[in-house]
């Protein structure tokens, strides 16, 4: 592991609060989750302790010490029912599933924090979509692992199963390069001074306007690697019993507060980025 990064256990108020007065940051960009929506239905208590919990320890922390806190969350905060994106940042929430739901408590928990500190421009949520790029596992990334799976359908002998994809929900996958940039883009704007007596926004969103679902990404990494999608076939929800786990069908971010801040809402092509990275993912 790089010398810069420092391990510590979220779940641990006083581990929060010596690794923030040991390093002294400016900005803290919360990313740490359980993101797996499965893994929250089955123990929906860890999920609450990961993902609500923890954000608001971590909040009270950084609000204490008058530290910019950005916390990431997610699309799934919104229902996903058809013809309702896109969704701005106002627009109501209903979370399909545990996870969307224990994301959108956590939003609600630090964004409170905030509101009892009275300080202004302290917290704010950035709600992204599914994301990929760079990670040390495929699995790291909803969008990576199906670049793995793509490889794996390669070895199925005849006669067994074929890998199923899900070709129903629209993704709008986005690269986690661009995410850095824009909470960058996000802390210059909120830690300016000349900011300091007004009130920005409290939620912010961003995402790519590519739209794929998952069955879609496979077909555009099948044409990049130049392997066959023989192995593998799309489905549709109905079609799948092995998920519990209710997924939204459309949860497209609006990005247009973005914009009003005068924040670069640009992205990776995503074709291009995998074209050019894809050798570090075989």
């Amino acid at each position: 592991m790089p010398p810069e990064i420092i391990r510590l256990d979220v779940l641990d108020r006083r581990e929060i609060e010596r690794v923030l007065d040991e390093t002294k940051p400016k900005v803290v960009v919360h990313c740490a989750a359980n993101r797996f929506p499965d893994s929250c239905t089955a123990d929906p208590e860890a999920a609450v302790k990961l993902n609500v919990e923890s954000s608001r320890s971590l909040a009270e922390a950084t609000v204490a010490r008058g530290i910019f806190l950005i916390y990431i969350s997610t699309d799934y905060v919104f229902s996903g029912r058809p013809d309702e994106a896109p969704y701005k940042v106002d627009s109501p929430t209903s979370p399909p599933n545990v996870y969307g739901q224990t994301k959108l408590d956590g939003e609600k928990a630090v964004l409170q924090v905030a509101r009892n500190s009275g300080a202004r421009n302290i917290v704010v949520v950035l709600r992204v979509p599914v994301l990929y790029g760079s990670a040390d596992e495929p699995k790291d990334s909803a969008v990576n692992v199906l670049m793995s799976q793509l490889w794996a359908a390669q070895n199925i002998a005849p006669g067994q199963p074929k890998i199923q994809v899900d070709d129903y929900a629209l993704r709008y996958p986005t690269n986690t390069q661009d995410v850095g940039r824009v909470c960058r883009d996000i802390a210059k704007v909120y830690l300016d001074p000349a900011n300091a007596d007004r009130n920005l926004p409290q939620i912010l969103q961003f995402s790519s306007e590519d739209c794929m679902t998952k069955w879609q990404i496979c077909q555009k990494f099948a044409e990049i690697m130049g392997l066959p999608l023989d192995n593998m076939e799309p489905v549709k929800p109905e079609e799948d019993t092995k998920d519990g786990t209710v997924r939204p069908y459309d949860c497209h971010l609006d990005t247009s507060a973005l914009k009003e801040l005068g924040i670069d809402v640009g992205t990776t092509d995503f074709a291009s980025w995998w074209r050019r990275e894809v050798g570090a993912f075989k």
